[in-house]
């Protein structure tokens, strides 16, 4: 792709929340970062002078660009989040663990349990979120106690036991 291309992507970016991603010219993903305004945002990667070296070095790799528009700032975080994790981009140096934000899970155990965790395992249990605020996951979680009699302690059921 060339500079005129990114100049017509530039400019018919829409002023939305929104998550955008830079490829290179493989259509390597560089980067993914989220905005308010996603026209103001994105293109100020390419009318300012950076101070960080590493982010002079990334513009100037920048082929292209693809956004996506949603709702709110916080769908923003979340998708950008999430996209981090699943392309792992070499510019995006946070957000790359399981760490950052708050899930519910209900543990695959006989009697299973329900909790919050920021650590996700593939060990057949079930996982709800990722949540902005655990505060909203604890909020759920008296919800969900108050309605059903789940298990909540972590003592070992199993039948041996």
């Amino acid at each position: 792709m060339d500079e005129f291309t990114l100049d017509i992507q530039l400019k018919t970016l829409p002023e939305s929340p929104g998550v955008y991603q830079f490829f290179d010219a493989e259509e390597k993903i560089l980067y993914v970062g989220k905005a308010v305004n996603l026209k103001k945002r994105v293109s100020s990667y390419f009318t300012k002078t950076h101070q960080n070296g590493k982010t002079r070095v990334m513009v100037r790799k920048i082929r292209s660009l693809k956004h996506i528009v949603v709702p709110t700032e916080s769908d923003a975080l979340l998708l950008e989040n999430n996209l981090i994790k699943k392309h792992q981009p070499r510019y995006n140096v946070l957000l790359r663990d399981d760490k950052t934000y708050p899930w519910l899970c209900i543990k695959n155990e006989r009697f299973p349990r329900i909790f919050p965790t920021r650590k996700r395992i593939n060990d057949g249990s079930e996982y709800f979120g990722p949540y902005t605020q655990m505060r909203t996951v604890r909020a759920l979680l008296d919800l969900i106690k108050s309605v059903y009699p789940l298990r909540t302690c972590n003592y070992d059921l199993s039948e041996e036991k």
